[in-house]
């Protein structure tokens, strides 16, 4: 039985970033209150003297409610005639940089705010604060294929037009200097409404779309199906005892990461290189089936072969798997990351002791230049060679965001030290 592959993952996945109290949050209540995605009991909850505090329809956690900012990245989903939404509420502090990291690395857009009363508006040479242009930077490292520029709080300026052009300019020189392509730079008020939802053409100059509508006419990040065959092995699970010995008696379960798998296909493992058929695909409903990337399969071999949780399953000779990568690192830790440090590299499902050969350079957020060091400074972003203890089956991050990313992890404290992504 063959069933024609078909990406069933409509939602648009989008997070909103940039530096602390931009109007991130307040911009997601918004979105949420003017699509009517929230309850009148919701709604007043968040009430105080007959106004809502937008914000707090994200801001989740007791501490960000009584602190007033956001601290992990909430989820939240909404619906519009048009299309379904994902959106990730990332923080804008520098020490929960990694919590945008995590958001930014499955999203299909960015909206990067900016707030205009934080900036010098009247200065056609303004400069953008340096948290701005680190998460656009992230955003366009961690391939998010659309980054839209929101111009924020405009109405509480005295000349909202004159500040937009001011800033819109900034932002092109940024962009063009960085070599980001910007789907759009919108004025907004998310307190008042204006642009959000509705459209208010004239305002500040802008005869543009929405943002919603915007959002509404961006691409899914399509699935990396033109890449060959591979497939992280997440859970092996056991048949019961058969007499059946035309195949394998174990199912191994995972998402498909590139690619696509059908009976027959020929599959290397990884680490050991054993080589078997594959004789039966399953989807999550356990029925037989095609599957291609970005989907969950079970997949069983035509004969016994050691396979664990972590192993690979790879389309033969496709791959050339190496233990030398050179890879642009975002550096997550509280720790400043300097050559010789060893760590846990986590890929797919398979952890790997590497070590930091040496580091090449890091980037300058503020001029983008590229600088000699011998560490990286928390939420810094360099250039890293690393050297793995074992060989693993990676592409470069620009052709596949499943096989071209790792994440280091330190061994003695556990925590996540650094997101990785291959050159």
């Amino acid at each position: 039985m063959t069933v024609t592959i078909t990406d069933h993952d409509a939602a648009l996945r989008f997070i909103t970033c940039g530096s602390v109290d931009d109007g991130k949050s307040t911009l997601i209540g918004r979105l949420l209150v003017d699509s009517r995605a929230v309850l009148q009991d919701q709604l007043a909850s968040v009430s105080k003297s007959g106004e809502a505090d937008l914000a707090l329809l994200t801001d989740g956690l007791s501490a960000e409610r009584e602190q007033g900012i956001t601290i992990d990245v909430a989820y939240r989903y909404f619906a519009t005639p048009a299309r379904k939404f994902i959106i990730g509420d990332a923080p804008g502090h520098e020490q929960y940089t990694r919590n945008m990291v995590t958001a930014a690395s499955s999203a299909d857009a960015a909206v990067v705010l900016v707030d205009a009363t934080k900036l010098k508006w009247g200065n056609p040479g303004l400069e953008l604060l340096p948290q701005t242009r680190r998460h656009t930077l992230l955003a366009n490292l961690l391939r998010v294929p659309a980054i839209v520029f929101a111009v924020n709080k405009l109405d509480a300026v005295e000349d909202p037009t004159v500040a937009f052009t001011n800033i819109r300019d900034a932002l092109e020189r940024f962009t063009e200097a960085a070599g980001i392509h910007a789907r759009a730079i919108v004025p907004i008020s998310a307190l008042k409404g204006h642009n959000v939802v509705e459209a208010q053409p004239g305002w500040c100059g802008y005869q543009g779309l929405s943002l919603l509508t915007l959002l509404e006419q961006l691409d899914v990040t399509p699935a990396e199906t033109t890449e060959a065959f591979a497939f992280p092995v997440q859970w092996v699970e056991k048949f019961s005892s058969s007499s059946d010995t035309s195949q394998g008696r174990r199912v191994f379960w995972g998402r498909v990461a590139t690619g696509s798998v059908k009976p027959g296909d020929e599959v290397t493992v990884l680490p050991s290189g054993q080589a078997a058929r594959v004789a039966q695909v399953l989807d999550h409903a356990r029925h037989p089936t095609e599957i291609g990337a970005r989907h969950s399969a079970g997949i069983i071999l035509d004969r016994e072969v050691d396979v664990s949780r972590g192993d690979w399953l790879l389309a033969p000779g496709a791959f050339a798997p190496a233990r030398e990568i050179r890879a642009t690192i975002a550096w997550l830790d509280d720790e400043p990351l300097v050559a010789g440090r060893a760590y846990w590299a986590l890929h797919g499902h398979r952890w790997v002791k590497t070590k930091v050969r040496r580091i090449i350079h890091k980037l300058d957020v503020n001029t983008l230049a590229e600088e000699d060091a011998d560490h990286l400074e928390p939420n810094s972003i360099g250039h890293v060679e690393l050297v793995l203890q074992e060989p693993l089956a990676t592409l470069p991050y620009a052709r596949s965001r499943t096989l071209g990313s790792l994440v280091l992890v330190d061994t003695a404290t556990h925590k996540t030290s650094g997101a990785v992504l291959v050159g």
